[in-house]
């Protein structure tokens, strides 16, 4: 029997990146849980905390789901490393922060980022683990790449340069799942990162920047690209230590250095604005949408409409301030109801709740204008249905779970073509090569 990849999940949510690694009861997301999912991933530890809430709602699914052994719900910045297993692989999604280093700690390997902000606690994990996992899988939202306004790529600069001085290559792309058949027009992007023990991180040593971006990386396998047109590769190096970085990289810059796609060796950046390359089948809104009998207040009053209209119109007009002062304000408009025809729109955690909306999806349908239903919104995420329905747990709180969700589909590819890579090369690595010295 081959070898497990142990992996550790955190910021876990309601288990997106489990369902997609693991599968459900063995089964594949992307078949609709019909078809087995090959799969060698093993959740052995798991975290979720949300903070200033005293029930754990998101905990309490979890566990429901997937049990309460390895599962952890505790605040992460009070779990100590020692208590969280050696593991192949970490996962999760982590907040989009401002992650600006504050200052260096004397007589300490370790740096203090600003108070709060998750990325630092994946970074104490990394630092402090002597068998460190081999890869790394994170999602964010896209504009981490250009954050903040004031330094456009300062964050992800960071990012990547912690992760070159505790010994990992990166790869990164900007998936939108609707582009590769998945229902919703959900934009993340997905870092993928290698140990430097690891014969992946040889493979991209040895590679041509560019062909490992558009066709031999591990992204690449997952979700074929090819470069924008009129768009090359870009490379810089990353100058200083994150410090430094959190300082100056980019002061005042008005675009940022850092394209959809990239990756980053030995400090070393090289870019590339890509696009799609996917000729499959798509699943629409339509495919998704439950008919029968449905609870009354899923239904918009016909005497409601015409605020819901009004919300998602365009407007061009004069309001008034907190401070009694006028100012014009004007937005687009939105399509209304939501078209049937083709994916689903972002899921936003603000989704739940019967009160008019710009945000909220709404569809026509033969009975009337409607509100989506949590199972319809867990389909459009690829979870299994009903995988957040629990007594106690409210409709509101199940479309703020999805809110937060990834797409399962998206997880499931890469961690199958990840999981291909290290099969063929026969990677897990022996406890000794973790520790050995990061060559620079």
């Amino acid at each position: 029997m081959e070898s497990e990849i142990k992996v550790v999940e955190l910021f876990a949510g309601v288990g997106g990146f489990r369902l997609g690694l693991e599968g459900w009861h063995g089964k594949s997301a992307s078949s609709g849980y019909t078809e087995d999912l090959p799969t060698r991933y093993k959740v052995v530890w798991s975290n979720q905390w949300e903070p200033s809430t005293k029930t754990q709602h998101a905990s309490r699914v979890y566990e429901s789901r997937f049990g309460p052994s390895g599962h952890s719900n505790l605040d992460i910045s009070q779990v100590e490393v020692s208590e969280i297993p050696d593991h192949d692989m970490l996962v999760g999604g982590f907040p989009c922060q401002d992650y600006s280093v504050a200052t260096t700690l004397k007589n300490s390997k370790g740096l203090i980022g600003k108070k709060g902000v998750l990325w630092w606690n994946i970074h104490k994990i990394l630092s402090e683990k002597v068998l460190k996992p081999k890869y790394l899988l994170l999602e964010n939202v896209d504009r981490l790449l250009i954050s903040p306004s004031g330094q456009r790529g300062r964050d992800f600069a960071i990012i990547l340069q912690s992760l070159n001085d505790l010994g990992y290559a990166v790869e990164w792309r900007v998936i939108n799942a609707a582009d590769y058949g998945m229902p919703q027009r959900r934009k993340r992007v997905f870092i993928l990162a290698y140990h430097h023990a690891t014969r992946i991180y040889d493979s991209l040593r040895e590679a041509n920047p560019s062909d490992w971006i558009l066709n031999e990386g591990t992204l690449a396998q997952a979700f074929p690209v090819a470069a924008e047109a009129g768009s090359s590769p870009t490379g810089f190096v990353l100058d200083g230590d994150i410090v430094s970085i959190s300082e100056n990289f980019n002061r005042e810059g008005i675009s940022g250095d850092f394209q959809n796609s990239g990756i980053m060796l030995k400090g070393r950046i090289t870019t590339i604005k890509t696009k799609h390359n996917y000729k499959g089948c798509c699943t629409i809104l339509k495919d998704l949408i439950l008919d029968g009998e449905l609870a009354p207040e899923f239904y918009i009053a016909s005497d409601a409409l015409e605020r819901w209209a009004y919300l998602k119109g365009p407007k061009r007009e004069m309001r008034t301030n907190a401070q009694g002062f006028e100012y014009p304000y004007s937005e687009g408009g939105m399509v209304f109801p939501d078209p049937l025809d083709r994916p689903s729109r972002t899921i936003i955690t603000g989704e739940g709740g019967q009160s008019p909306s710009r945000f909220k999806h709404v569809i026509q349908t033969p009975k009337g204008y409607r509100r989506l239903l949590p199972v319809e919104l867990e389909r459009l995420n690829m979870f299994p249905d009903d995988h957040t329905l629990l007594p106690g747990i409210s409709d509101a709180k199940r479309a703020f779970f999805m809110g937060n969700a990834l797409v399962v589909g998206v997880v499931e590819k890469i961690g199958l073509a990840l999981q291909g890579r290290i099969h063929d090369s026969s990677l897990l690595m022996s406890p000794t090569a973790s520790t050995e010295s990061h060559a620079g």
